[in-house]
């Protein structure tokens, strides 16, 4: 009798144990803070650094109270309003995390000068980088500091969002916002 007890109880224990290992292993944890990344996972979108697919170069800029006139060679300050027009998450660094030395994959609000006809006078002149990463339809402001043209005439300010090494917005078909700006002697 004492045996038959002792092999129940053991039987007992070893089908908890069962039932418990079974509820363990088919449990999926929620992602969230605590979710660990396993070496051999597939990393999720915004752990690697990398450049954005095509149907997330979508911006709505805006360019806040730009001024009419500027002096040959001026530094000046343009406030900047960019929205997030795609149902992408943009990560300011180009993931949560971006370690390269180079700002490859970051975003940045940048500005190209245009002489009236449109021609390209200059694309190398402002940049600054998104401050916080932007979910879709979300908006921030960035302080671009541009320096106008050297040379006296009627020019076209143009600001574009880019993803720094990858493209800028407007080469993937974002418009742009423009300003015409007098610069003067």
């Amino acid at each position: 009798m004492r045996e038959a007890n002792s092999i129940m109880r053991m039987m007992t224990i070893g089908i908890i144990f069962t039932v418990l290992m079974i509820s363990v292993c088919s449990c999926k944890q929620a992602p969230g803070p605590a979710t660990r990344v396993q070496l051999g996972a597939t990393p999720q979108s915004g752990d690697v650094p990398a450049a954005l697919p095509n149907n997330a170069f979508k911006a709505q800029i805006t360019i806040v109270d730009p001024p009419a006139k500027l002096r040959v060679g001026q530094k000046e300050t343009i406030n900047v309003k960019i929205k997030n027009d795609s149902t992408v998450m943009w990560w300011a660094r180009g993931a949560r995390v971006n370690t390269r030395s180079d700002n490859k994959f970051y975003l940045a609000s940048g500005n190209r000068w245009l002489k009236a006809d449109g021609s390209l006078v200059t694309n190398m002149d402002g940049r600054y980088g998104i401050p916080k990463d932007l979910g879709p339809g979300e908006e921030t402001d960035t302080p671009l500091v541009v320096t106008a043209p050297k040379d006296p005439g009627d020019y076209i300010l143009e600001i574009d969002v880019i993803q720094e090494q990858v493209a800028w917005f407007s080469d993937k078909g974002s418009p742009t916002a423009k300003a015409k700006i007098t610069v003067v002697k």
